[in-house]
């Protein structure tokens, strides 16, 4: 059954007066959590009779977590408290409507003349099934002009989500009430789109907050906030920045404070007010930042013996730093940025997008934009051989000193095997200018009892980042090859 076809009408039931009061929605604030969690404060303009009196604060989130409602105020206390949330629809009228009798009304479409029935509902499963008279008919969307007529609506029935609250009122009078609570349904997130020069060595910077609402209400003319950092909450599990594929060198957490802060979470309050209706997708600004130095690099990585037949390419790495004196100075929410350059006819065109975890001030940033076309390595495995015990490690001593001051020496052969890996790295540059490409081996610390790694000789000098991985910076001139060599002995 289409509801696009078949009209449904409700008589609405006398209610006595006063007995029920709405209570519109007032002056409100929300703020936003990155976990996909709000707090909703509304401040409602209730003229409370003495007494006890039942309350309905209508538009509040259909996702409401009801047992987090919190209502203030003076001269009244809470009785009971209940949240609504099947709403008014033609289906959930219908349902609600089983066992009960309604009255059909059709229309003949040659003459225009309406009869009316009386039919009681049977079940309303996937379709409606009546009981017209002595009759069992299904009412079916043939086309043909029906319309269904209730007595009354359900009492359970909203045609807004609603929070029902039975008070109890030492005086009667106007005042305001202060109803609080969390929802989900309500996120945020940073989206950056960046404008890089290479030849000038700078970036423009811009940040926008994205907001999404799906809580099935609007609200309206609202003091917005959004908090970064990962808020807890009883069903969170841990799950730091995972990123698909491992980040490229360079960034490194700084240590420079700034903006407005909530505990240990950085907040972004938007300027002025706003309206985050539902089922709406709204941006933001939240930063523009020009002129930040920034530096394009190159980055291969590495496994473990890895030897390819074919050159690979490098990772088009984009640096920069969100120091104060970089010109962004401030934390920079996790989020996703979009990187673009300008072309030979002054264009810009969209070259790569990475995401980036929650970045304190004063960090420095490293952006992996894509692949290189015309910059590429090429890991070989030249030679892999056995060595003896001799070569590496024949006898090892020990010496323990015990609490009470005794002490222990003794040694003991340690017959193992032991394996020299030549490595060879062809670094192509295609380029009409040199670069430099970081060449990574990773998978040098493959377990803890693994971890004693040495690199007798190497072509050009390079540096040990942790167990797992060694770096070398290798310079290519324009249209040129770099060959780096580099020996490792390894236990295994």
């Amino acid at each position: 059954m289409h509801s696009s076809r078949l009209a449904l009408i409700a008589a609405l039931a006398s209610l006595p007066a006063g007995a029920i009061a709405q209570n519109a929605q007032g002056d409100v604030a929300v703020t936003i959590y990155n976990n996909n969690q709000a707090l909703v404060q509304d401040v409602r303009q209730v003229n409370l009779p003495s007494g006890r009196t039942r309350q309905e604060f209508p538009d509040v989130s259909a996702q409401i977590r009801p047992e987090t409602v919190t209502l203030s105020g003076d001269g009244f206390g809470i009785v009971e408290q209940n949240f609504d949330y099947d709403l008014l629809t033609p289906s959930a009228l219908m349902e609600k409507a089983v066992g009960q009798t309604i009255t059909l009304v059709r229309t003949n479409p040659a003459t225009g003349a309406e009869t009316r029935e009386r039919a009681q509902v049977l079940a309303a499963n996937g379709g409606v099934v009546l009981k017209i008279g002595e009759r069992i008919e299904v009412l079916r969307d043939d086309g043909l002009p029906v319309r269904v007529v209730f007595d009354t609506i359900p009492p359970n029935l909203r045609a807004r989500p609603t929070l029902s609250v039975t008070l109890d009122s030492s005086r009667a009078g106007p005042r305001p009430l202060s109803l609080s609570y969390l929802t989900p349904g309500l996120g945020w997130g940073a989206d950056y789109v960046t404008l890089f020069d290479e030849k000038a060595g700078k970036i423009d910077v811009q940040g926008w907050v994205t907001l999404t609402n799906n809580t099935g209400t609007t609200f309206s003319n609202a003091k917005v906030l959004m908090v970064a950092g990962q808020v807890g909450n009883v069903a969170q599990r841990y799950g730091g920045y995972r990123p698909n594929m491992p980040a490229p060198r360079g960034n490194v957490a700084g240590s420079e404070s700034g903006g407005d802060q909530l505990g240990d979470f950085h907040v972004y309050p938007i300027e002025g007010r706003t309206t985050i209706a539902n089922a709406q997708t709204k941006q933001v600004s939240f930063l523009n930042a020009e002129g930040v130095p920034a530096q394009k690099t190159y980055e291969y990585r590495s496994n473990w013996l890895e030897s390819q037949s074919e050159a690979q390419s490098a990772a088009s790495v984009l640096k920069f730093s969100n120091a104060r004196a970089g010109g962004i100075g401030a934390a920079l929410p996790a989020g996703t940025v979009r990187v673009y350059m300008r072309d030979s006819k002054g264009q810009a065109q969209f070259i790569g997008e990475s995401q980036i975890p929650h970045t304190p001030g004063g960090s420095r940033l490293a952006i992996r934009t894509g692949d290189a076309f015309d910059v590429k390595v090429q890991p070989v495995v030249d030679k892999r051989e056995v060595i003896t015990s001799d070569e590496w490690e024949k006898y090892a001593r020990w010496k323990v000193t015990y609490p009470d001051g005794t002490v222990k020496e003794g040694y003991s052969e340690r017959p193992k095997t032991y394996w020299r890996t030549q490595m060879r790295y062809v670094v192509t540059n295609a380029r009409n200018v040199p670069v430099t490409v970081d060449v990574v081996q990773a998978g040098l610390g493959q377990w803890w009892w693994w971890r004693d790694l040495r690199v007798p000789a190497e072509s050009i000098p390079g540096s040990q980042d942790d167990a797992d991985t060694r770096h070398w910076e290798v310079p290519v001139p324009a249209q040129g090859k770099t060959e780096l060599t580099v020996t490792f002995l390894t236990p295994w």
